[in-house]
């Protein structure tokens, strides 16, 4: 199978057995029948699940069609995330992140710096990290970047990363494995939050990790074992049960959110917005080399005037929800300066575009802005 859509709807899937379901349950065990001296692949319900291994192979086969990768669930992706760092850094060791990623990231340096892990960031935009690269054990990128939907080469990245003997990671939250394939374009790991667009409808928590080293693979499982940061059966159910609808969620998705972009852009009071789908965006061009055509994530961020102003405009939406997070079937969208930990105006908006019909989130859309304007 080529196509995205069709790999979705049967991957991870066991051979076919008469009477039984397409996708069997949940498998709810802590402990299995073990008689004898210990053998695999099932012993003890932290060490691995059945319903685990469904879905992991089902996204190894999404994030790496072409050849065979090692996927390791976990219980959401701040764990999956953890997991690839202290796994791979050790005292003495030199990490490079984005200093405009993931509004946690800041705690997860303090917590290696702790560990004697030297931390250096740099932006996403313009592969700045390239710049403070020399001697780092592990490069970590986050492409396109949250929230401000920055863009680098991840390929570029990686060939000078190797060269110097560094791994590379790349968070693909936003672009999910159908807008973005990060080991093919030569990194080591592929990490994501599973909460997001990869399942959906915003109703569980889920990271995950893969990678096309069997060595790597097993460091990273057995940081979950250590930790305990296992995922649950049913969540890792309802992830694999939603993957069938990824193809069109994403689509439908994608075309919203250009959609949205496009609409804004003819706005006078809204800066500084960003889409890599969005031919005017400085990201694009180098989008579209490694991004999948049409399929530039849901995401829309822009800023209006003030905070109050944003506030206006989020409490007169109907068709979208004010809430945090991305990538699920109905629409949200949040004024991202109220957390406190992204270098982003008061009136930054961070907008999770859903599978509406395009034409009536746009309305609904513009209709909250010119309310925000009158009040």
């Amino acid at each position: 199978m080529t196509s995205d859509g069709t790999r979705v709807v049967r991957a991870g899937l066991p051979e076919p057995a008469a009477h039984e379901p397409s996708l069997p349950g949940p498998v709810f065990a802590a402990h299995f029948h073990l008689p004898g001296d210990v053998a695999g692949p099932y012993t003890y319900g932290r060490d691995g699940n059945p319903t685990w291994s469904l879905l992991e192979e089902a996204i190894g086969e999404l994030e790496s069609p072409e050849q065979p990768a090692h996927t390791v669930a976990f219980a959401s992706g701040m764990a999956a995330i953890a997991a690839v760092l202290f796994s791979q850094l050790r005292s003495g060791d030199a990490v490079v992140l984005p200093s405009d990623g993931y509004q946690l990231l800041p705690a997860v340096r303090d917590r290696l710096e702790s560990y004697g892990v030297e931390v250096r960031t740099a932006r996403t935009a313009h592969d700045a990290q390239l710049d403070v690269l020399d001697g780092a054990r592990l490069l970590w990128i986050e492409t396109p970047s949250n929230p401000g939907l920055d863009v680098c080469d991840i390929r570029r990245l990686a060939d000078a990363a190797h060269a110097r003997g560094a791994l590379v990671a790349v968070d693909n939250t936003l672009a999910t494995p159908l807008g973005q394939r990060p080991l093919d374009l030569g990194a080591d790991f592929s990490v994501a939050s599973g909460t997001k667009a990869l399942t959906g409808h915003g109703d569980i928590l889920l990271g995950y990790a893969s990678t096309r080293d069997a060595t790597l693979a097993d460091a990273v499982r057995l940081w979950r074992k250590t930790v305990g940061a296992i995922p649950g059966p049913m969540e890792s159910w309802l992830a694999h049960r939603s993957l069938a609808t990824l193809a069109l969620r994403v689509r439908q998705q994608s075309a919203g959110a250009l959609a949205l972009a496009e609409a804004l852009a003819t706005r006078p009071e809204i800066t500084g917005l960003r889409h890599p789908g969005l031919p005017s965006d400085p990201a694009h061009r180098l989008a579209v080399t490694q991004m999948r055509p049409g399929r530039f994530g849901s995401v829309v961020s822009f800023t209006l005037p003030d905070k109050d102003h944003a506030e206006r405009f989020l409490a007169a939406l109907t068709l979208v929800d004010e809430a945090t997070s991305f990538g699920g079937v109905r629409s949200t969208a949040e004024r991202r300066a109220r957390w406190g930990g992204d270098a982003v105006p008061e009136g930054f908006v961070r907008f999770s575009v859903g599978i509406e019909e395009p034409e009536d989130l746009v309305a609904d859309v513009m209709r909250a802005l010119d309310a925000a304007q009158r009040t």
